[in-house]
Parts: structure tokens; C-alpha cells; sequence
């Protein structure tokens, strides 16, 4: 009998730790780059640009762009950082950050998802074909080829994170900017963010 009572109990806690919960953020940009301002023409979006990071500040952060600041077409698996690259160059970008509660369980599979893209970040580009399919519903998926929204939705996915009612290949910025899901936690200039948060702080 006691020894069914410590089973049950440590079938509890495992649930419990099972239920711990943890941050991570999903980044929309826009960008004065002529791919994101064309695509903000044509679907009239503020936001043409997807990442994820696993920090309130933005420091470990991940998408799909360019590798480069000049050569758009150069293009696949990055680590961003807001104050450098394309974000660096254009400090006028603007953003939506937002807040996503998941589980430490789902939390390790993201950590692992998104290690297999470090690990092997020179076999990834990006996904152009699918990008130009996307805007009028076809969902393209081309062997470790991914656009930037794409890329965010399929980590999660991968990750039992399922929090988009549509395919991972059809995912935009502007499912991430309407998902009830997500809590906003700011808008405006990317460059003043931390600056901002920083001040926040302050006041509190």
C-alpha cells in the first residue's frame, strides 16, 4: 500500500515538473531592405520578417535570411543580433515581440530542434520557391530549405508546440501577428528595445 502511495506521488511531481513552465519569443521586423519592403507592398503586412529567440533580450535569437548584409540571395540558417548585420545597418527597423508560455518538456525538444540547424547550418538555404508559393497558398517543402515564418513554424511544430491551425509551409507574419496564443510584449524600434526594457525596470 505505501509502496503505491510513493509510486502515485512521484507520478505527481513528475507531472508537475512535467508542467513547469518557460518563455520563449517570437520577433516580427520590418526591415527598409528592398525584398521586405516589396513584400510589404504586396501584402500590405507591417511585418515581413520572422524570428525566435530564447531570451527576453533577444540575445540567442534564430531565422532564415540573408547571410550577409548585401547579398540578399546568399541566404539560409542564421544567428541574428539586433545590433548588428541587417539590424545593425537599418536602425530604423521596426518590431512586435511576443511571448510564448511552453512546457520544459517542449522547451528541451526547441533546444534540440534548433541545435541540429546549428550543427549543420552550412547544408541549410533559404526557401525562396516556397516563400513566392506561399503568398498564394501552396505550401512548398524543399529539403532543409526553409523561409523565416516557415522556419519559426516548424520548430515549434517539431517541438509538440502546436499553436498555427494551417500547414508549417504556409505560416506568414501575419499569423504570427494575429495568433491568440502569443502575448505581445512590445512594439516599436528594435534598436531602442533593450534600451526601453532597461527603463521599465527603472520605474518598477
Amino acid at each position: 500500500m505505501k509502496s503505491m502511495k510513493r509510486s502515485s506521488i512521484r507520478k505527481r511531481r513528475n507531472r508537475i515538473k512535467e508542467n513547469k513552465s518557460k518563455n520563449v519569443y517570437i520577433v516580427l521586423t520590418q526591415t527598409q531592405t528592398y525584398p521586405a519592403r516589396a513584400i510589404h507592398l504586396y501584402t500590405n503586412e507591417p511585418y515581413a520578417h520572422a524570428s525566435i529567440a530564447f531570451d527576453e533580450d533577444l540575445e540567442e535569437m534564430y531565422s532564415f535570411a540573408r547571410r550577409g548584409i548585401w547579398n540578399p540571395f546568399n541566404a539560409g540558417f542564421i544567428e541574428e543580433d539586433i545590433n548588428h548585420g541587417i539590424f545593425g545597418k537599418f536602425r530604423s527597423t521596426t518590431c512586435s515581440i511576443y511571448q510564448l508560455k511552453i512546457t520544459d518538456k517542449q522547451y528541451i525538444k526547441l533546444r534540440n530542434e534548433i541545435e541540429v540547424f546549428k550543427q549543420n547550418k552550412d547544408d541549410y538555404s533559404y526557401n525562396f520557391l516556397g516563400l513566392l508559393a506561399a503568398a498564394v497558398n501552396i505550401p512548398v517543402r524543399m529539403k532543409q530549405r526553409y523561409f523565416c515564418s516557415q522556419f519559426v513554424a516548424y520548430v515549434l511544430e517539431r517541438s509538440d508546440i502546436k499553436i498555427f491551425n494551417k500547414n508549417y509551409a504556409l505560416v506568414k507574419p501575419r499569423d504570427i501577428r494575429l495568433n491568440p496564443r502569443l502575448k505581445s510584449i512590445y512594439r516599436g524600434k528594435l534598436a531602442e528595445y533593450r534600451l526601453t526594457k532597461e527603463k521599465s525596470l527603472v520605474i518598477q
